[in-house]
């Protein structure tokens, strides 16, 4: 599909019709594999693989309700004691991550709260860290691995 910036995968595909599917081993089922899927499946393998962040406390699609509305969080992961701990959100690689992406990340995180928002178009990845007690945020040089992640919550 597209070439990325990201650890290559063993995707899982399949036609159905005109459409192709790829699995989604968090949701347990294929999806339709779209620019933006490809990104996800990706990058959630290299959070697995490389910055060892478990499987099992990762989630895509959450639903949220924000402003009476629902919306849908591409990928949270959360604490072992299942709190939320990180909002990532995707782009498609055709699409830059702008400052409205990152305000699409900060109105989820008013539902939320978690001390890490990252975005990723599969070409280019930002981490936010978010310092409550603070009331300040940094940008990260690199994506934390997961016991950084849930140390800092």
């Amino acid at each position: 599909m597209f070439s990325l910036k990201l650890p290559s995968i063993e995707a899982n595909l399949r036609k159905e019709g005109e459409k192709t599917l790829i699995f989604d081993s968090l949701r347990k089922r294929y999806v339709a594999l779209t620019p933006e899927e490809w990104v996800r499946q990706h990058f959630v393998s290299y959070l697995i693989s490389q910055l060892h962040y478990p499987a099992a406390l990762m989630a895509n699609e959450i639903s949220i309700t924000l402003n009476g509305m629902t919306r849908r969080c591409d990928t949270v992961v959360y604490s072992r004691d299942l709190e939320p701990l990180a909002i990532i959100e995707y782009k498609a690689p055709s699409v830059s991550i702008s400052q409205k992406v990152f305000e699409q990340a900060i109105a989820y995180n008013h539902v939320l709260r978690v001390p890490y928002i990252i975005m990723s178009n599969g070409l280019m990845h930002y981490c936010c860290h978010i310092d409550y007690a603070q009331m300040s945020s940094e940008f990260l040089r690199e994506l934390p691995d997961y016991a950084t992640l849930s140390r800092n919550d």
